[in-house]
């Protein structure tokens, strides 16, 4: 940007891509299946977050205070683990048995 004349510059900040048409057809397919993608990802990812988040706080109203590698390996976890810990937690009787063996 340094190297670019003012007017230049100004023009290039002034730009919103996302407002940008895209004029060849592969370019509006592949651009669009790409954020398509970026955003189902971050959906799944905001859920997995989300449902360790709410998990956590439901081991910790049962067991107590959960020591750091717990709440480590719950982040840390996928969703299926995080459903299968979810269903235990239910019928636990111990912390350990909530979340079951290591993957």
């Amino acid at each position: 940007m340094d190297v670019l004349p003012e007017a230049a510059r100004r023009a290039l900040i002034a730009m919103d891509p996302a407002k940008y048409q895209y004029k060849s057809e592969f370019a509006r397919h592949y651009i669009g299946v790409g954020r398509a993608e970026g955003r189902a990802e971050g959906r799944a990812e905001g859920e997995t977050q989300g449902r360790a988040q709410v998990l956590l706080r439901q081991l910790a109203l049962r067991f107590g205070p959960l020591p750091e590698a717990v709440c480590a390996r719950v982040r840390g976890a996928d969703i299926e683990q995080l459903d299968a810990i979810a269903e235990r937690v239910l019928s636990a009787a111990t912390l350990d048995q909530a979340l079951g063996p290591l993957p």
